[in-house]
């Protein structure tokens, strides 16, 4: 199960599962919401978009627990994720983001670079795509097998954007690779809107589909000799389905958050009584125009 728990660790602490935090891939949908959020007139949207702007958007993320693909590995701390994104009204992304967990050692866990391109489609731009490529650097010193990562996206959303999905390909390789497939659905419900402050109930369903090797064990006596046996099983399987139920407030430059998030971890080979789990998160960002 070393291996298992290996991948699931890579997976949930900074690659594009659902476990407990939003995925590097979906920093297209992030964009979207953040202009949306500061301009309602879809007119002067486009306008924009036509034309040539770009601002970085700084962001802090704390979640009051850890769990790695919803899974509770038996250690009670929190988590703390700053990023640093560059964003350009063409569809370019660049970004630099890292993982502090308190109990682990080192506590920063790795930094992450990623570069991205997303692109509306159709007539009314209720499609988009989107492409990136993410590299890892770790700070344990070992050599974890997943230090790369190709993700390609397709999102949907109606007028208003008040509905939309998304299902994104990711796969990840390095000594090792894996493929995995997740999902993000959403609705965003408007609670209070004044002219440069807004707050937004948007709960989001997210679930994960992946690719994981099983080590088997299998042992056995013969001759009065004990022997065991290893075997390794490649299974492709439902992972984690998380709940998010956000507030969003955004005024000014300023977004910030406050959620709850519900895991429900799916038992893949030969795991069994995975318990629900949850954490509270906290995030606020601010938006500065180049």
């Amino acid at each position: 199960m070393k291996k298992v728990f290996m991948t699931f660790l890579i997976l949930s602490s900074g690659l594009f599962t659902y476990s407990q935090e939003k995925p590097n891939s979906e920093k297209e949908k992030e964009v979207d919401e953040i202009i949306d959020s500061l301009l309602e007139d879809e007119d002067i949207l486009d306008d924009l978009i036509d034309a040539n702007f770009q601002f970085l958007y700084v962001s802090l993320d704390y979640n009051s627990d850890t769990y790695f693909s919803g899974r509770d590995i038996g250690i009670d701390q929190y988590n703390i994720r700053p990023q640093i994104s560059y964003i350009h009204s063409k569809g370019f992304i660049a970004s630099i983001s890292g993982v502090y967990y308190n109990e682990f050692v080192p506590k920063w866990d790795f930094t992450a670079l990623t570069l991205g391109y997303g692109k509306d489609i159709g007539k009314k731009k209720w499609f988009r795509l989107y492409a990136s490529y993410s590299r890892y650097v770790y700070s344990n010193g070992v050599d974890n097998p997943f230090k790369n990562a190709l993700t390609l996206s397709f999102g949907a959303k109606n007028k208003q954007r008040t509905i939309g999905t998304q299902l994104s390909g990711t796969y990840l390789f390095g000594s090792d690779d894996s493929f995995q497939i997740s999902s993000t659905s959403y609705a965003s419900f408007k609670l209070f809107k004044a002219k440069k402050s807004s707050l937004k109930l948007k709960p989001e369903l997210n679930i994960v589909i992946g690719k994981q090797t099983f080590e088997l064990a299998q042992t056995y006596l013969q001759d009065g000799v004990i022997y065991t046996d290893y075997s390794e099983n490649d299974v492709f399987d439902l992972i984690n389905t998380q709940i998010n139920i956000p507030l969003e407030f955004s005024t000014n430059a300023f977004d910030f958050e406050l959620g709850y998030n519900i895991n429900l971890p799916s038992a893949i080979g030969t795991e069994s009584n995975l318990n629900t789990t949850g954490f509270f998160n906290f995030s606020v960002a601010y938006m500065f125009d180049l």
